[in-house]
């Protein structure tokens, strides 16, 4: 028997509570919009573990920080972009050198 986990093949189930009111605003919004919660919710969630810059300011924007740590954050942010953007290095190496620098420094 193997101790190796096959987490392609788990499912976890993501369970929030909102109103009625804002509830039935989504469904309407999603309904327009062609998609269903599950697709919603799939997109935004693989938006913001992969960093997706629209989603990454937007958490900038509504999480708890002071504006000074918010505009040191986004200094730091632009700053960095920069300089790997100057090193010359190919899209999917920016990605993981980002990804390390998370890793290294959850709080920035």
């Amino acid at each position: 028997m193997s101790n190796t986990i096959d987490y392609g093949n788990l499912t976890k189930r993501v369970v929030f509570t909102e109103n009625d009111h804002r509830h039935a605003k989504l469904i309407l919004r999603l309904q327009h919009d062609g998609l269903t919660q599950a697709a919603f919710f799939r997109h935004i969630i693989t938006a913001y573990i992969e960093s997706d810059e629209r989603i990454v300011n937007y958490i900038d924007e509504v999480k708890d920080q002071s504006k000074l740590r918010k505009a040191k954050t986004k200094r730091l942010r632009d700053e960095g972009k920069q300089s790997v953007h100057d090193l010359g290095l190919s899209d999917q190496q920016r990605h993981d050198l980002f990804d390390l620098i998370a890793q290294e420094h959850p709080d920035l």
